[in-house]
């Protein structure tokens, strides 16, 4: 449904002034709230099923996005038990951050407060929806949710949910806000400058992009995630095999998943083994020339090619992946060092000083060490969820659960000083 540029302005001026009453309400009255949001996600899943079924009739079934937008019985169930879960987390604001007596005795504090209004913008992801409701709403932030064409009528279904619930609660319906999914309402929302505090894009590297050479309001970008494996000549092949495997089958869809497998040459004879879960699904492989030579002796060539720096460079978010061959662990670093997006990385080996070694000097929000890249992911951090992965340097890094929303202020008491 799209609106005129003043109905815009308008909802966003309700959002803003239903922000500042979300700072008095109490922590019995926002965690009673959230158990009764997780209640409604799980006593109208087949409404949201129903609704999410006419975005999926919409979508071919191959489109990496498919499984990103898909929702079921499972999955609702889960995302009941996140909200639930962040309904519990005891919340950032109002934390006393650092607290001392200045030379000339003023009391002076640093407290957290909420960022305000927090837009996030995102494309078909509809459990976005309610994470990023449920995180907001905890730290007392209003949300202006933006969810792209394809999740359309699963995310009306779900705003609705979320209004009933904040109105059966007594609280305005306004501190949740879903824009039209038109893009032509985008740069209005990046302008509100006094009305929207934050921008948050997640999605594509194109939508990314497109946030943050046109806004004018603050960003926190989220960005592409091309994530690799490095498996050292000193790694367990065994847990090479479950944790090549598991980062790339487990959800081929989600920024998380393995793009590149960077080997050590002495660990070629072993790429049947670490490949073996891969190689019995569609997964298409492309190679540099010694990864070739030795998959070329096992692995189906019809999904076999040939690596090249564009490939590299490649988020597959389905069943696609490279493999590099290195004779050296700086070897594999220079490698993520050019082609990594600072997302998440992970290094298998038996080798503390080289694990050690890995972990200083990679650059990502997320370092793994012999473990699946399938963890870089909020509810896995014990957050509760996530408004996403953030992967620059200021502000929040990594998964951001509550903290990254919010701020602080100083706080000054005084018995009349004067300068």
């Amino acid at each position: 449904m799209s609106m005129t540029s003043d109905q815009l302005h308008a909802a966003f001026v309700k959002t803003k002034q239903a922000s500042y009453a979300l700072h008095s309400l109490d922590e019995a009255q926002i965690q009673t709230t959230l158990q009764c949001f997780a209640d409604k996600i799980q006593a109208r899943k087949d409404d949201l099923i129903a609704e999410n079924k006419k975005d999926l009739a919409k979508m071919a079934q191959d489109n990496p996005l498919y499984d990103r937008l898909l929702l079921n019985a499972d999955r609702l169930d889960a995302i009941a038990d996140d909200v639930r879960k962040v309904s519990t987390l005891a919340s950032p604001v109002d934390d006393v951050i650092e607290h001392r007596t200045l030379q000339n005795g003023i009391d002076l504090s640093r407290i957290r407060v909420p960022l305000g209004v927090v837009s996030v913008i995102y494309e078909a992801r509809p459990n976005v929806t309610m994470d990023v409701f449920s995180l907001c709403f905890r730290t007392r932030n209003a949300c202006v949710l933006r969810g792209g064409t394809d999740a359309h009528h699963t995310n009306l279904m779900t705003l609705q949910i979320i209004h009933d619930t904040l109105t059966e609660q007594g609280i305005s319906p306004d501190c949740a806000f879903l824009m039209p999914p038109e893009r032509e309402h985008m740069p209005q929302m990046l302008g509100a400058h006094d009305l929207i505090d934050v921008c948050i894009p997640r999605g594509s590297q194109a939508l990314i992009d497109y946030v943050r050479e046109n806004a004018s309001i603050p960003v926190i970008e989220t960005g592409r995630g091309v994530v690799h494996v490095y498996v050292d000549d000193d790694a367990d092949i065994s847990k090479a095999a479950d944790i090549v495997s598991n980062a790339k089958l487990r959800r081929p869809s989600v920024c998380n998943s393995l793009d590149t497998l960077i080997i050590h040459e002495k660990q070629l004879p072993h790429l049947r083994t670490i490949l073996e879960q891969i190689s019995a699904k569609d997964v298409h492989i492309n190679a540099d020339e010694p990864a070739y030579t030795a998959l070329g002796t096992f692995y189906d060539a019809g999904r076999l090619a040939h690596a090249d720096a564009d490939s590299f460079d490649t988020e597959f978010l389905g069943l696609g992946m490279n493999i590099k061959t290195v004779s050296s662990l700086d070897d594999a670093m220079d490698h993520i060092q050019t082609y990594g997006s600072g997302h998440t990385e992970a290094i298998v080996t038996e080798n503390a000083d080289k694990a050690a070694h890995f972990t200083r000097r990679i650059n990502a929000s997320s370092v793994m060490v012999n473990c699946s890249t399938a963890f870089a992911d909020g509810g896995e951090y014990e957050l509760g969820a996530e408004i996403g992965i953030s992967t620059q340097k200021l502000h929040a890094r990594g998964p951001m659960g509550l903290e990254p929303l919010t701020s602080y202020k100083w706080v000054l008491r005084g018995n009349g000083q004067t300068r």
